[in-house]
């Protein structure tokens, strides 16, 4: 007894060990945000893309974006394909999973027949007209010795967990992308309405210049330049309102709509920064989809090694097959007409010309590569983490000094238009006033739409949104209320 047993026992021996046993890549992990300023333990990362995001938008407190956004959920083409590409990894999967059940087969066939005049006799029995009818079932089953199915399977499970996430990641970075247009669509509402009041501005400052000239005050030399500085004006506004047409459309093709007839309408209320923690747990970077995606990729790929190593051993399968075959055309079902074989086959390769080595060595090769794949995921993704919170610590400091630098140059303009007036000085020394103030007022706008994304990238790095009891008390020094936009 106990020697037929040891073959049964050195096969299951065998097929646990065809394939590595799976580790997680190791990564290098810092103790801490290095842009953060706040103590953090790390821990060791595990997939958990499966938790709640939540309506992560609906922090900026805009209720166009909330719209748009219920849009894009309803119609966005894009993320109608990640989710079909999700439905094939569904279907991948089940197909992986067919050899864990037995095969059955219905065959049938009906073949009349005419045997040439020159064929050469075979006995007694011989006929010029004769029928080959058969109809039989057929069942087999792959003896799963090595682990080729099991590996198989596990395998595909491991793929479709990715595809998982891959849908998951494109959700979310679809969805990051919508907010990111429609911060700087907001950026350019300010950025048009700032030049457009310019532009009434400078064409008082023209009829002012003119004025002046016409009783012999002003010279045309300033008239030259209060016109050239409202051309300019009126052009930085032009090519301002191109922008925010160009990006009303890429919204559009976001939300799955016509270019052609969608709109947004101008609004120059505040988008508030929100309130982002800055002590946020490790899970939080567990939760991004693309990280599991890497992972569950590398463990297929493991799997991947062990289903190239079993073809180095022999095949079992159990099959049988039962039915009726006849050469008349009636009478098939008798007892005499029966036919039936039952019985394992094993088969195995002897030379196949290196082709198993090299399965088993791109085998290896695809498992480097995936969890060299799944590191420099990790990598980025902590570089997306630190490069954000960089980005809003500086802004913020950037944000208040050019607050500081609007009002200053605001300050220059009125002093230079008085002194104008006065006769004390020419009109360039206010056309340089009023560029400086516009240029100002432009670059805080710019700063503050860069906040925004930045705060938008960064919700983006962790993954998606978070609960109060994911998240930190300890919040990111850039929060708080935005200035416009």
């Amino acid at each position: 007894m106990t020697r037929r047993l040891l073959p049964v026992v050195a096969a299951a021996t065998l097929s646990g060990c065809l394939a590595p046993q799976y580790v997680v890549p190791p990564v290098p992990l810092a103790e801490q945000y290095r842009e953060a300023g706040q103590n953090r333990e790390w821990k060791p990362a595990t997939p958990a893309d499966r938790l709640d995001r939540g309506s992560w938008w609906t922090l900026y407190g805009d209720a166009t974006l909330n719209d748009l956004m219920a849009r894009f959920d309803r119609n966005s083409p894009d993320l109608a394909a990640a989710l079909a590409r999700y439905d094939q990894a569904r279907s991948m999967l089940d197909q992986s999973r067919v050899p864990l059940f037995p095969r059955l087969s219905l065959n049938g066939q009906y073949e009349p027949n005419r045997s040439s005049d020159e064929r050469p006799p075979n006995g007694s029995m011989d006929r010029r007209y004769f029928d080959d009818n058969s109809l039989g079932l057929q069942a087999s089953y792959e003896v799963d010795l090595w682990g080729r199915v099991r590996n198989s399977v596990e395998a595909g499970a491991a793929d479709f967990a990715a595809a998982t996430a891959d849908y998951e990641s494109a959700r979310l970075s679809l969805r990051a992308e919508l907010v990111d247009h429609y911060v700087q669509l907001r950026g350019l509402d300010y950025t048009v309405q700032l030049l457009a009041d310019n532009v009434a501005a400078f064409q008082r400052a023209l009829d002012l210049t003119q004025a002046r000239r016409d009783g012999g005050i002003g010279s045309g030399l300033d008239v030259a330049r209060a016109r050239t500085q409202l051309k300019d004006a009126k052009a930085q506004l032009s090519i301002s309102q191109g922008q925010r047409a160009v990006m009303e459309h890429a919204i559009a093709a976001l939300v799955g709509e016509s270019p052609s007839v969608f709109t947004v309408a101008t609004s120059l209320d505040k988008i508030e920064l929100p309130q982002l923690p800055v002590g946020v747990p490790s899970t939080l970077l567990q939760r991004r989809p693309d990280i599991a995606a890497a992972e569950r990729r590398t463990a297929a790929a493991n799997a991947g090694v062990g289903v190239a190593r079993s073809a180095w051993f022999p095949t079992l399968t159990l099959g049988g097959t039962v039915g009726y075959q006849s050469y008349r055309s009636s009478g098939w079902f008798n007892a005499s007409n029966l036919f039936w074989s039952i019985g394992p086959m094993l088969a195995v390769d002897l030379f196949d010309g290196g082709r198993r080595a090299a399965l088993v060595d791109r085998a290896r090769a695809e498992l480097d590569e995936a969890g060299a794949t799944y590191r420099a995921t990790v990598l980025q993704a902590f570089a997306q983490v630190e490069d954000n919170l960089a980005l809003l610590d500086r802004y913020r400091d950037a944000a208040s000094d050019e607050a500081d630098a609007v009002e200053a140059a605001q300050q220059a303009v009125e002093f230079a238009t008085i002194r104008y007036r006065q006769g004390a000085v020419n009109y360039l020394e206010v056309t340089t006033a009023q560029t400086a103030a516009l240029e100002a007022q432009r670059d805080q706008v710019s700063i503050d739409t860069h906040r925004l994304r930045a705060s938008v990238a960064l919700i983006r790095a962790l993954g998606g949104g978070w609960s109060q009891a994911e998240a930190s008390t300890t919040t990111v020094a850039a929060s708080g209320s935005g200035t416009p936009p």
